[in-house]
């Protein structure tokens, strides 16, 4: 409700639905896969873009955010129960990454970043990948 609520206040309602799919499945990878905290932040970094950005604390990066873009990853299995959340992402963003966080406080990391971004024109960004 949240990232509806910020789109449609910001005039980007033609990509509500991509974000929102996006959004719940990489917020429910942090339920759960981690047990520390997240956070969740938008940002539109220009022409017609947004940026969706996922911290938690666990340093694992998940592919396919460890590759780059244009790099797809198979889904996972037909009968799985799993295994299709991040695949949405290949599929409906223009561009993800991810950046390992560390040095934490006495050589703990301070966990990861997963972005993807949405909108403008598909390709004209430069994606950045870690």
């Amino acid at each position: 409700m949240t990232v509806r609520a910020a789109l449609a206040g910001h005039g980007m309602g033609e990509v509500v639905d991509v974000v929102e799919l996006l959004t719940s499945e990489m917020v429910a990878n942090v339920y759960l896969h981690t047990d520390g905290p997240a956070s969740l932040r938008l940002t539109a970094p220009g022409d017609g873009r947004l940026r969706v950005g996922v911290w938690d604390s666990h340093p694992h990066i998940p592919a396919p955010f460890a590759v780059p873009p244009g790099d797809r990853l198979p889904s996972g299995p037909v009968d799985g129960e799993g295994g299709r959340g991040l695949y949405l992402v290949q599929q409906y963003a223009d561009w993800w990454g991810g950046w390992p966080l560390g040095g934490g406080l006495l050589g703990r990391g301070a966990g990861k970043l997963l972005w993807f971004e949405v909108g403008g024109r598909r390709g004209a960004a430069t994606p950045v990948v870690a």
